[in-house]
């Protein structure tokens, strides 16, 4: 009997203090604060960052392609046929407005020149013929349907003059060339071609010596003062960018665009294309390359900003361990967004406290020993 009385004494016993165990376990799993004494801090080598004030973090980088609008490139084409006969720039090189481009040597532009000559010699002669007879009607020698008929004249030979002289401007001759011709003076056997406004040759579709018919493309212009950034996206990052008053910078290049738009395909990569506009720094840039580019976030949350290894997880939450008078405390965080080595994050923090941004794996290790966390 005394023997099965300490049998059922020993079992209770054992039963509480498993009950016991299990309460103090759950318990410490419910605190978030441990000790750790500066000099446990300073063997396990914990380095601290003071937190100031909330802030934004830098965006996540982006691969981009520099390309023109399609209003910024321009197409020299031969205005009247002829031959090539000489280049005056090259490929990549850069022009200013009216600078000669190539030379045209166009047996049509000799007949261009002759029109207006014509037409300018018989509109001499029309309004010679008119003031002849306002002349004579004033002394009453001619009748008034005279001048009707002279002014009709000379009103249609001054129209074909100006129809001739437009031609010409067509084809490219210059103002000064126009009026010499007009005048009687020395005809052109060719046209320089210049261009019309600053940029880059991007392709010579002419060479000596070709034969270019009318509207034929010879030299193809791009004006890269104004330029885009073509921005690959992962999709699914899509709803993470801002793009309303946002600003997109450059990694490595003096750049910064305001973005436009995305767009409204997928490729093939699973990524989508944020067209950005160039602001600054297009002068860099060179048609066709890839830059990096870091674009912004579209959380407007006030979040804090720190280093990547200050945040930890366990059970699928973010932790952050502050800095106590005895240790350090688990504080559970949200984390809003990550670029890079950063990361900005949501808590009940405050400025001038301490967080741990070093040895951070010891201090969980410490953390969850107390705890009885696995």
């Amino acid at each position: 009997m005394p023997h099965r009385l300490t049998r059922r004494a020993l079992l209770r016993c054992a039963q509480g203090l498993f009950a016991l165990t299990v309460v103090g376990t759950a318990s410490a799993q419910k605190s978030s604060d441990f000790a750790v004494t500066p000099a446990q801090i300073q063997a396990l080598g914990v380095r601290l960052l003071k937190l100031e004030q909330p802030a934004a973090i830098n965006g996540q980088a982006y691969p981009a392609r520099v390309v023109l609008p399609p209003s910024q490139e321009y197409v020299l084409s031969a205005p009247v046929s002829g031959v090539v006969d000489q280049l005056l720039v090259s490929e990549n090189d850069s022009v200013q407005a009216g600078q000669p481009l190539l030379r045209l040597v166009s047996p049509e532009l000799g007949e261009l020149q002759l029109k207006l000559s014509e037409a300018a010699s018989k509109g001499r002669l029309s309004q010679a013929t008119l003031k002849r007879e306002q002349m004579l009607f004033a002394d009453g020698i001619v009748p008034q349907r005279r001048v009707q008929e002279a002014e009709s004249t000379a009103a249609e030979d001054q129209a074909r003059q100006r129809h001739a002289e437009a031609a010409l401007r067509l084809a490219g001759m210059d103002a000064a060339a126009i009026r010499r011709v007009a005048e009687g003076g020395a005809m052109q056997d060719a046209l320089v071609l210049r261009a019309r406004a600053p940029g880059v040759v991007v392709k010579l579709e002419a060479k000596p010596g070709l034969r270019a018919q009318g509207a034929d493309a010879l030299v193809r212009i791009a004006d890269t003062r104004k330029l885009w950034l073509d921005i690959q996206v992962p999709v699914d990052r899509q709803a993470q960018i801002a793009t309303r008053g946002a600003s997109v910078t450059g990694v490595d290049r003096e750049v910064t665009a305001t973005p436009l738009g995305f767009g409204a395909t997928v490729s093939d990569s699973q990524t989508v294309t944020l067209r950005a506009q160039v602001t600054r720094g297009a002068q860099t840039l060179r048609l066709g390359e890839f830059v990096q580019v870091r674009v912004p976030f579209a959380s407007t949350e006030e979040g804090w900003p720190v280093p990547v290894p200050a945040v930890v997880r366990q059970d699928d939450k973010a932790y952050v361990f502050v800095r106590t008078d005895k240790g350090f405390t688990a504080l559970p965080v949200t984390v809003l967004d990550s670029a890079g080595q950063s990361v900005r994050v949501k808590g009940a923090l405050r400025a001038g406290q301490e967080i741990a941004i070093g040895s951070v794996i010891a201090l969980k290790s410490a953390w969850l020993g107390k705890g009885g966390s696995n």
